[in-house]
């Protein structure tokens, strides 16, 4: 393991390769990274650039149509597995954190395979290929990181796959346009917030105004770009399930620059791993300590995630 930035590296191919002799050493480096920042990078995680090219393309062909075109799939309809896109401004994330404020200055493209959302627009067959690929990818990877999770908690490998079946994960491709003109007062990209479900993993890229991640003394850290690299961050309920010793970490993307003009616009995919709505999410015994506390009552995934979708929309 490597740190930039404070926020660590972690190279997880000896376990997908199946070396068992490197997995004590992988998920210390995990159980080490979620204590203390929440956050971590993962290199060696075997889902191709070609995977994520492909949906990364499809995605930015579908910004570039007119509002007039891309608005023909806001509605979020009842289609499992359906296409949900959100314009620029409709959501503000630090509203989940009690902060009213204007629209997060970003538009993105929603699916998740037990979401519900409209009919797929015509034509968009690449792009609906593109993104039941990269979930599939996204499984496996996080069925991986599950696995290190528990050998760090020191519980069962499959302890958390009865929570995951039917799970209620999403895919979520994020365009953060140039920014010509200065914005609203107080208005970023993406407004500071923690993330709601179990953990996500975020494929981003290196241009001007980008992920910055909120340190124990509440400074803000550059989240590094590292070529092929997954970042990965622990989510509220999975804070909650570790009686708050794991940490979801505030984060935010900040805008660009002014001088940094054309060259500004970002493109991101974060996929949130979220377990299915009837989950219980409760304070895993390892995590009770002295007294045998938790700090949270119970609450099921469904419950919580209605919570923080309201405060996310207003």
């Amino acid at each position: 393991m490597t740190a930039v930035e404070s926020i660590p590296i972690i190279d997880i191919a000896s376990w997908i390769s199946g070396d068992t002799g490197a997995e004590r050493a992988i998920a210390d480096h995990v159980d080490a990274a979620c204590r203390e920042i929440g956050f971590f990078l993962v290199t060696g995680h075997s889902v191709s650039e070609g995977i994520q090219r492909t949906l990364y393309d499809e995605a930015r062909r579908f910004f570039d149509l007119p509002d007039s075109v891309k608005s023909l799939a806001r509605d979020a309809g009842d289609e499992m597995g359906g296409l949900v896109f959100l314009p620029l401004e409709r959501e503000a994330l630090a509203g989940t954190q009690g902060v009213i404020g204007p629209g997060d200055y970003k538009e993105s493209l929603n699916y998740g395979a037990g979401l519900p959302g409209g009919r797929w627009p015509a034509g968009s067959a690449a792009l609906r290929e593109a993104f039941i690929t990269y979930f599939a990818a996204m499984e496996a990877l996080s069925k991986t990181m599950r696995e290190i999770f528990c050998l760090a908690i020191g519980l069962p490998r499959d302890c958390f796959e009865e929570d995951f079946a039917g799970h209620l994960s999403a895919l979520r491709v994020i365009n953060y346009p140039e920014q010509p003109q200065p914005l609203a007062v107080g208005q970023v990209r993406a407004g500071a917030h923690t993330d709601y479900g179990f953990l996500t993993i975020l494929r981003s890229e290196d241009t001007p105004g980008g992920l910055q991640v909120q340190g124990r003394g509440g400074f803000w850290i550059d989240a590094p770009a590292v070529e092929g690299a997954f970042i990965i961050n622990i989510g509220d309920a999975f804070m909650r399930w570790t009686n708050g010793v794991w940490r979801s970490t505030p984060h935010r993307v900040v805008n660009p620059p002014a001088k940094a003009g054309r060259g500004s616009r970002r493109q991101s995919i974060p996929f949130f791993l979220n377990p299915r709505a009837d989950t219980v999410i409760n304070c895993l015994e390892p995590f009770l300590g002295e007294g045998g506390k938790a700090l949270c009552p119970p609450i099921t995934y469904g419950d919580y995630i209605a919570l923080k979708t309201w405060q996310a929309n207003g």
